[in-house]
């Protein structure tokens, strides 16, 4: 596909928010000759926001549109993000931390994960968040960004928690900032054209009529051009995901101290978060509607908040799945519009983010969509969806508990056929399935089968063959050396406080 288009493509954003202004920001940024960016949203409706946490290739985007980290974290009082403590999932009482990062190293191109499942089998291992970096800093309270070198001080990364009603406007006055156009308004109609059905202009209730040649849905859950205009048919995947609802509200912070990590706990009918930002903390109850009614969870989560409620709880309702095509004709699906996954692993920006990057490289030239880039991006989108579902279903399904109906209904459901591959993949060898696109590889997916109990049947074979003393003193330097490169790191909210001064004003 060749570039450089004479006349630049028109783009159409329907949808502020987080998922609109990204994508918007994203295009003008990065084809400022090939697209002009026009941004079609209303003051009168909403954004789904309640507090994000993030993962760490939302860095990486940032870094590509040249925003200021300071700036963007002091504007949507961010903190620091090393991982997910995940409570009560697999046995309750039982906890672990999913790190953004990886446990120790190969040795030999034999994984670590196999050298500490043979010293477990002798009694010789400590627990594998011990050989995380990530982990330990994230149990301490502390952090320091990574080094840029093949150190021990590398092997781990950091996202962000931040609030998302402050990040929407952020991004509005990036975008506006770089060229992006921004038309307030309410769409009443669209203008297909007759032979084609692409998507030919907006008009709105004002009596606006905005042209364009692609058109990037944002319009959240409404999904007013893919899913009404053109009728692509919604997967639904409440058989395996049921949770349905989250009963949302934030406190004050319960302590001075501001940890760098996003807190899930299982709860009878799903999991309820913690999610620290710079001026209060988040919480919510991810909850099924089928084992849990609203008032009750509104209760409980009034009930777990450690601090004093900055407002009542409220009730967000949504669906898991995605549309069958995110790209159809001339339209373009981008977050909820296109599918949503609920916030477990924290993936709903990254999904965004991952289907924007995708709409830059496949960007039809002169405005003319190719067929052949258009499936290639549907098939990356349901590739993510699904890699991302299967991961979730996980955390669920490898657990012990049958306190509830709802842990019951989980713990033995019927699986997708290619989670099941997965986990039968595991269970016989402790193996982690390859791939080089998607997202969550062996760290993430180690973490949470031994977080939660389920150990292989068997592992390598060559973990056997060295001598247990050697591996096992190898094991405790590695645990010293991390030990030691944590006490020299500064707390949390100290980092935030002194070293760049990123703390903002509470609101």
């Amino acid at each position: 596909m060749t570039m450089g288009a004479s006349k630049p493509v028109r783009v159409v954003v329907l949808g502020g928010g987080t998922a609109g202004w990204m994508s918007a920001a994203g295009v003008a940024k990065l084809l400022p000759s090939t697209a002009s960016v026009t941004l079609v949203e209303s003051e009168d409706i909403g954004i789904v926001g309640v507090g994000e946490a993030t993962l760490p290739h939302i860095r990486g985007y940032v870094e590509r549109l040249g925003i200021d980290e300071a700036a963007f974290m002091k504007a949507t009082h961010a903190t620091y993000k090393l991982g997910i403590d995940f409570r009560d999932f697999g046995r309750i009482g039982e906890s672990y931390i999913h790190p953004f990062g990886s446990f120790g190293e190969e040795v030999a191109g034999v994984g670590f994960h196999h050298w500490w499942l043979e010293q477990r089998r002798r009694g010789m291992a400590g627990d594998l968040g011990d050989y995380s970096l990530a982990v330990a800093a994230a149990r301490a309270n502390r952090f320091t960004p990574p080094a840029q070198d093949m150190s021990l001080a590398s092997t781990y990364g950091y996202a962000y928690q931040f609030d998302a009603t402050l990040f929407g406007p952020f991004m509005r006055e990036f975008g506006v900032a770089i060229g992006v156009t921004r038309i307030e308004g309410l769409v009443t109609s669209v203008e297909r054209d007759a032979e084609s059905g692409n998507v030919t202009a907006l008009i709105l209730k004002d009596g606006q009529r905005v042209e364009g040649d692609l058109f990037i849905d944002c319009s959240g859950f409404r999904s007013i051009l893919l899913g009404q205009e053109l009728e692509e048919d919604w997967q639904d995947w409440t058989h395996w995901l049921p949770c349905d609802r989250a009963a949302a509200m934030p406190c004050t912070h319960e302590t001075t101290d501001i940890r760098p990590y996003t807190v899930a706990t299982a709860m009878p009918a799903g999991w309820r978060w913690q999610i620290p930002l710079q001026h209060r903390m988040g919480n919510g109850y991810v909850f099924s509607s089928a084992f849990c009614d609203e008032d009750h969870a509104c209760e409980t989560i009034r009930n777990a908040a450690e601090g004093e409620p900055l407002g009542d709880p409220r009730v967000l309702r949504f669906r898991p799945g995605r549309r069958t095509r995110s790209w159809s004709h001339n339209v373009v699906g981008v977050g909820l519009s296109s599918g949503f996954l609920e916030p477990l692993e924290s993936t709903s920006i990254y999904l965004a983010q991952m289907a924007i990057t995708y709409l830059i490289e496949l960007f039809p030239d002169n405005g003319i969509v190719d067929p052949r880039d258009r499936d290639e991006f549907n098939r990356l989108v349901d590739m993510e969806y699904d890699r991302v579902r299967d991961f979730l279903i996980l955390h669920y399904n490898a657990t012990t508990r049958d306190d509830s109906e709802f842990w019951n209904h989980v713990r033995t459901m019927k699986l997708p056929d290619s989670l099941e591959d997965k986990m039968e993949l595991w269970r016989r060898a402790g193996r982690i399935e390859k791939y080089s696109d998607g997202l969550f590889y062996d760290a993430s997916w180690i973490a949470v089968y031994i977080g939660q109990g389920i150990m292989p049947e068997r592992h390598d074979a060559r973990a056997s063959l060295g001598d247990p003393a050697r591996i096992g003193a190898a094991l405790d330097g590695l645990k010293r050396a991390i030990a030691n490169e944590v006490s020299g790191m500064p707390g949390h909210l100290d980092y935030l406080k002194g070293n760049i001064s990123r703390l903002a004003e509470a609101a």
